[in-house]
Formats: structure tokens, sequence, C-alpha cells
């Protein structure tokens, strides 16, 4: 008999990746690098309209170019969660999960294209800069606190239902989800430091996953 994961003609033993160490390694690296985009572009925008924009430049090109990293390892971890369920998945569930998660991303790529927009800007002398910067910095808030975030609020909403269906994730973890979701819902903040509560529990999420699988491969038997 063949064996489907060995090469017949090499003789190479080939290894299956496992969903949900993928999923827990995707998931650590979105919420780091996540985070630490949005970190950066805090720090380095102006507060107000009279203040410099071009001293963050550095930090603002950090940031752009973490973030598209991020996004792809966040479709990485959507793609492997829905591989956990598996023939448990729920079709109504799992189209408000897989929705709302592409939206979140859309709407996050899109402010960090204002972003670069505005550090173009802000390096043109011809450009009336503080007025133009502040304009954009708003722009950049409101989607994604009023969009981006509660989006991530839904796929978290959506997410969390299917774990309480299935079983397939602690009960203390699933009212968790349920309760922050409904804080980034009713947020009215227009401040990116809300949008840290999403990488920080994709964060925790992922090392639960990580810690549970390495308890199941090494328990004896």
């Amino acid at each position: 008999m063949i064996d489907p994961m060995a090469d017949p003609h090499s003789g190479v033993q080939f290894h299956q990746l496992r969903t949900p160490r993928s999923a827990a390694i995707a998931g650590i690296i979105f919420g780091v690098l996540f985070a630490t985009s949005i970190i950066l572009l805090v720090t380095a925008m102006p507060a107000t309209a009279a203040a410099p924009w071009v001293h963050g430049g550095s930090k603002i090109t950090t940031a752009l170019f973490l973030a598209p990293i991020a996004g792809i390892a966040f479709l990485w971890f959507i793609g492997v969660q829905r591989d956990r369920f598996g023939d448990l998945e729920d079709r109504f569930f799992s189209t408000v999960f897989l929705g709302s998660g592409l939206l979140f991303l859309a709407t996050t790529f899109v402010s960090m294209a204002l972003a670069g927009a505005l550090l173009a800007v802000s390096r043109n002398a011809n450009v009336p800069e503080n007025d133009i910067v502040y304009f954009g910095r708003e722009v950049m808030l409101h989607i994604n606190n009023v969009y981006a975030v509660r989006m991530a609020a839904v796929f978290m909403i959506s997410l969390a239902t299917m774990w309480l269906r299935t079983r397939l994730m602690p009960r203390p973890l699933v009212i968790a989800t349920y309760l922050l979701a409904v804080v980034l819902l009713v947020v009215v903040s227009f401040s990116f430091w809300v949008a840290l509560v999403f990488p920080a529990w994709v964060l925790v999420v992922s090392t639960y996953i990580l810690a549970t699988d390495h308890r199941q491969t090494t328990r004896p038997g």
C-alpha cells in the first residue's frame, strides 16, 4: 500500500501541516505586526493641524511595510480557523465571519493607504500641508473607529458563536470574546488605541490554540 504522504520516486516522507499550529502562528504574527503598525502610526501622527507630520516619516514607512504582512497573516488565520471547524461549520455564521474579516482587512488597508498618501503630501513643499494632513487624519480615524473596529467586532461575535455551538473553545474564552466585541461595537472614541483590542484578542486566541495543540501532541498515546 502506497503512503500518500511519501514520494514514490525519492522515498521522501512528507509531513502534513497541522491546522491549529498554523492558525496560532499566523494569529501571533498578525497580532504583533498589526499592533506594531498601529502604535507606529499613533506616535507619528499629529494631534492637531499645526503639528508637523513629516518628522514621523520613518515610523509611518515602517508601519506601511508591516501592515500588508499582517494582512496576509490575518487571511491565513481566517482560512485555518474555517478549516478547524470542518463539517461542523455553519453556513450562516461562516458567511458573516468571512465577510466581516475581509471587510475589516479592506478598511484597514484603505486607512494605511491614506497614511501613505499623507506622508507623500507632507513631503511636497507646494501643498498646504497642515490642513490636508489634518483632514486625512480625521478620515483615517473614521475609517478605523467607525468601520474597521465594528467589522472586527462582528468577526469576533460570529467566531465566538461558532465556538459556542461546536464547543471547540472553552466557555470563558467565548464569553470574553463576546464582551470585547460588545465594547468595540458601542465604543465612541476617535482614538487609534481602541483598534489595539482586536490584535490583542487574536494574539490571546492564537496563543491558546498553540498551547493546546502542543499539549495534545506531547501527550502520551
